[in-house]
């Protein structure tokens, strides 16, 4: 099972604690296919919604296909995510509690499928913000000097 990743959306980690994560499929044409084969998507400002027992996935935008003739795709279309009714019930669940959003992570090739992360997040406070910089600068430094006391 080869994986490889297109795209991933590092504001989600930084402004949700992604607490738990699903796979989806997402209902794409032609042009789309060959765009995110390039690379040319956007997850920053996207987000999901569940509507009529169905899962769409809003503001994400696919940049048009440069060789692509009058049937190109529109960029910023809503799209719809693939999923079993367990799972969007499941998600429907989720949701209703108060303060979870269902926001994309990374979208990815899977055995040459198209698939979408979903990650439910609980939105973080500034100070959780703060607190996150701080660990990772931390980290950084820590390595930094494991690093250079190997070099030595």
């Amino acid at each position: 099972m080869s994986i490889k990743i297109i795209a991933s959306n590092k504001k989600a980690y930084h402004d949700y604690f992604i607490e738990q994560t699903f796979e989806a499929g997402i209902v794409l044409r032609g042009t789309e296919v060959k765009s995110l084969r390039l690379g040319h998507v956007n997850l920053k400002e996207s987000f999901c919604r569940i509507r009529n027992n169905e899962i769409f996935i809003d503001n994400m935008t696919i940049n048009i296909y440069e060789q692509g003739n009058r049937e190109n795709h529109e960029p910023a279309r809503r799209r719809k995510l693939l999923l079993h009714h367990i799972e969007i019930d499941k998600l429907t669940r989720l949701t209703e509690q108060k303060g979870l959003t269902l926001l994309p992570t990374r979208i990815y090739f899977k055995n040459s499928l198209v698939k979408l992360e979903i990650g439910v997040g609980r939105g973080k406070k500034l100070h959780d913000k703060r607190q996150d910089l701080k660990t990772k600068e931390a980290n950084r430094e820590m390595a930094r000097a494991v690093k250079s006391g190997k070099d030595s």
